[in-house]
């Protein structure tokens, strides 16, 4: 092998997260080299053009939102990033003609729930908004720091009179939490329990520790946000290129097309990391980027401690959720609101709406579990050139984008390239319920199902958390993987998974102080 000149710091894989801990320790005076063995960084967090037909229409291909990253780390790390504020933020279709549109006239909220739910339910949403907010407020310091237990985090961080009701959600069901609160339409439950209880898991209703995946989701924090998702303008693409811009600025060699063939030990100690072009790039430390399952593959099952390992064996789970990005000639017309109100704008939520739709759910898991194609997943629907129209092409093509929440990974009859095609136009079809012609405004298709996702971004059992949500806090992959030297800052460590940037933060703090090096004065 061909010895490089020797960094401080190398980096596995060009991820937000690694990028994030890049500028931190480049801006700290660091020597770092980041190394990503695909042809564009930012690993999920890209916008690309993927579309054969519609080649000049952009849209985020894989990560789609931008919510729970905490504004502090633009701070700490100089980078200012644009986001566009959705309102409304959700909108709920109905078969029957009715809808509800979530947003920041709250006087129309109101008159809509009333109209078409109950009061009691609108006393429901608020009071659960009021409780969130609380729990949001005290939790969020605790994302920027080395994660304690639930129990020690409760003590440290949430008000004495919140501290068994955040223990119960992060230990427990969704559906319970949000029981509490005296929903009387299962329709609304299910939306809340889906979006934010249930998205990138491996579980549904019944699944202990969804209430933690439900509390990740309510974390978003950004000025003028009122705990809603925001888009990033010029798609998620532009998070990536603006922590690498500032790495850079800072010094920092991003290579691309460059894949790491393993970690590299002197005796008991990381030594750097030998290239697949053998190259050997030697370091002090090596922080891994990838997901827990890529880390332990890369320096060896039997360098890292028992502990770690079955720490690591008891992450695995199937990636279960499918993205399919389209391209629209039009914005389709829902048969509840043909109006144009900003419907298109937010979150749209399509959920099977028969008697008992959380029985519909659940089936639909079960479907999935057992290796078949659910008849009605549940599906989150994105327009996202409705809120950034630099995304579009000159012709005015629509970005737009299905998120269904439980495929199989794997499939109990046949492969995803025998389904892949009929399943799409499937799905579509069940969005014609409520647009009608839709299939004839779809003009290109690319799709993501969880194979995929294991392929084309590099994520192990194509689980687009890396590790389920169910895990919390310092039951996640530790910044400091089992062997001196090396660090993980994927989205498999604390707080969760999600374009976050908090574990590439509280990595490079870490190795910052095993370094013994002062952080560079905010």
């Amino acid at each position: 092998m061909n010895a490089q000149p020797q960094a401080d710091v190398v980096i596995v894989g060009a991820g937000h997260n690694g990028l994030v801990a890049a500028t931190m320790l480049a801006r700290a005076g660091l020597g770092v080299h980041v190394v990503e063995e695909r042809a564009v960084i930012g690993g999920a967090t890209r916008t690309e053009r993927p579309f054969r037909k519609v080649p000049g229409l952009a849209t985020s291909t894989a990560s789609y939102l931008l919510g729970l990253m905490p504004p502090e780390i633009e701070q700490r790390t100089g980078v200012k990033l644009e986001v566009i504020r959705r309102d409304p933020h959700y909108f709920l279709p109905m078969l029957d003609g009715r809808f509800l549109l979530f947003g920041t006239d709250h006087d129309a909220m109101r008159s809509q729930f009333l109209a078409m739910f109950s009061e009691a339910d609108w006393r429901a949403n608020r009071a659960l908004a009021q409780e969130i907010s609380q729990l949001r407020d005290d939790l969020a310091p605790s994302w920027l720091e080395e994660p304690l237990s639930a129990e020690a985090t409760a003590a440290r961080w949430i008000r004495p009179s919140l501290q068994q009701v955040f223990l119960d959600l992060v230990h427990g069901r969704v559906e319970d939490y949000l029981a509490r609160f005296g929903f009387q339409s299962q329709l609304l439950l299910a939306m809340y329990a889906v979006t934010d209880g249930f998205s990138g898991l491996c579980g549904s209703f019944g699944t202990a520790g969804t209430g933690m995946n439900f509390l990740v989701h309510n974390m978003c924090r950004w000025p003028g946000s009122d705990g809603t998702w925001m888009v990033a303008r010029g798609g998620m693409g532009a998070i990536s290129q603006a922590f690498a811009t500032a790495a850079r600025s800072h010094g920092a060699a991003i290579e691309s097309g460059t894949a790491v063939e393993r970690i590299t030990l002197q005796g008991d100690r990381v030594d750097g990391v030998a290239l697949a072009d053998g190259r050997h790039i030697r370091a002090r430390c090596v922080i891994s980027g990838a997901d827990p399952f890529r880390l332990r593959s890369l320096v060896g099952r039997a360098a890292l401690p028992d502990s770690l390992n079955a720490r690591i064996d008891g992450f695995e789970r199937p990636g279960t959720t499918m993205k399919i990005n389209m391209a629209l000639r039009g914005l389709p017309v829902f048969r509840c609101l043909p109006e144009e109100r900003g419907q298109h704008r937010g979150t749209m939520h399509l959920l099977p709406q028969g008697s008992d739709p959380i029985a519909e759910i659940r089936a639909g898991f079960d479907q999935a579990m057992r290796g078949e194609l659910p008849e009605f997943p549940t599906i989150e629907w994105y327009i996202h050139t409705q809120v950034d129209p630099s995304l579009r092409d000159a012709e005015g093509h629509h970005n737009a984008a299905f998120f269904i929440q439980w495929v199989p990974n794997r499939l109990r009859s046949g492969s995803w390239e025998d389904h892949e095609d009929s399943y799409v136009r499937h799905l579509i079809s069940v969005a014609e319920r409520f647009c009608p012609g839709l299939s004839a405004q779809v003009v290109d298709t690319a799709v993501l199902t969880p194979p995929k996702i294991e392929r084309e971004i590099g994520i192990t059992h194509g689980h687009i958390h890396h590790v389920d949500n169910t895990f919390g806090f310092d039951r996640r992959m530790p910044y400091a993987a089992g062997v001196q030297g090396l660090y993980a800052c994927s989205a498999g460590c604390h707080p969760a998974g999600s374009v976050i940037g908090a574990a590439g933060h509280n990595c490079a703090v870490r190795v910052l102080k095993d370094l013994g090096q002062r952080r560079m004065k905010q």
